[in-house]
């Protein structure tokens, strides 16, 4: 130990140490959120709990916070992947401590969701989805069109409506769907694409063990929710009623932008929920899940050729 404090001694009255230590220290001290921090506990920090905290202060500037200097989760800077630092008071001073970064909060809701509903696995293609794919494609101009203005516009809490994205087989329609997702996660924001028929089938097994209504909650309060082919199911007077009408309302009541992907236009979709497996007609039930859909989404035809 006094082998140590003599080094520390010796280099504490070096010259060219000093300096570079009070450039170290006036770097620090002109940082951004540093300053910040700084000036709105100025009534509770002394110069002192500074000097003794320096070495906390460095070692918060040299990491990235809220994201802004990562790539992705996979390529994060910070010591603990996934986590990012924030300045505390600790008695008589200045400390770091490490909360999951929006990328890592994200990932893990993911991770989450994935393992609550197994309907959330789609394609591999459209999870790699990019609006780059569209470039030149006029048969899906106004769907790409109208998309870009969704993402252009979006803010959490702000009203705004969905797509019903409706055409013929093979167009396209869930793979601008992962495009969308794709946007939407370089911009930290949280959505999930479930493919519809196997929700439903996937929603009657999870009576047996229990899950039901915590799937049902996950898929009401996701923000940015995405069900794909629907239409596509053998609708059930449950399915409709019981599983997707609360989900659809909760949604149109919380303004939480949902799009759909559907062989139908709204007038063909109103026809299928019409009636149920057992050939009833249940026009009114049918209506019902139609004026949430047509509040949550705006219609737009997808065109072209089959892609498939």
């Amino acid at each position: 130990m006094e082998r140590i404090n003599r080094t520390l001694q010796r280099l504490a009255s070096n010259e060219s140490f000093k300096k570079r230590y009070e450039k170290q220290r006036q770097e620090v001290l002109q940082n951004r959120e540093i300053k910040s921090f700084l000036a709105q506990h100025q009534d509770k920090i002394t110069p002192e709990m500074i000097d003794k905290s320096m070495s906390k202060l460095y070692e918060y500037t040299k990491q990235s916070q809220e994201c802004e200097r990562c790539e992705s989760l996979e390529k994060c800077i910070n010591f603990m992947q996934g986590y990012h630092p924030e300045l505390v008071l600790s008695l008589n001073s200045i400390d770091v401590i490490y909360k999951r970064c929006p990328r890592k909060v994200m990932a893990d809701e993911k991770k989450k969701n994935e393992k609550l509903i197994k309907s959330l696995y789609v394609p591999k293609d459209i999870l790699e989805a990019t609006f780059e794919d569209f470039e030149g494609d006029t048969g899906r101009l106004d769907a790409v069109d109208k998309a870009a203005t969704f993402l252009m516009n979006y803010e959490q809490g702000k009203k705004q409506k969905g797509l019903y994205l409706y055409g013929k087989f093979g167009v396209g329609k869930s793979f601008l769907l992962g495009a969308i997702a794709n946007e939407l996660a370089k911009k930290q924001i949280s959505s999930m694409i479930v493919y519809v028929p196997e929700l439903l089938r996937e929603m009657k097994s999870s009576i047996a063990d229990s899950t039901l209504n915590e799937k049902i909650e996950a898929l009401k309060k996701e923000p940015v929710l995405m069900l794909d082919d629907i239409g596509a199911e053998a609708m059930s007077s449950w399915t409709r009623d019981e599983v997707l009408g609360p989900i659809l309302q909760f949604r149109m009541l919380e303004s939480l932008p949902t799009f759909f992907t559907s062989n139908f236009d709204f007038q063909g979709l109103e026809h299928h929920l019409t009636y149920s497996q057992r050939g009833e007609e249940e026009k009114m039930k049918a209506m019902r899940i139609m004026e949430r859909i047509r509040t949550l989404s705006e219609p737009v035809l997808v065109g072209g050729p089959n892609r498939r």
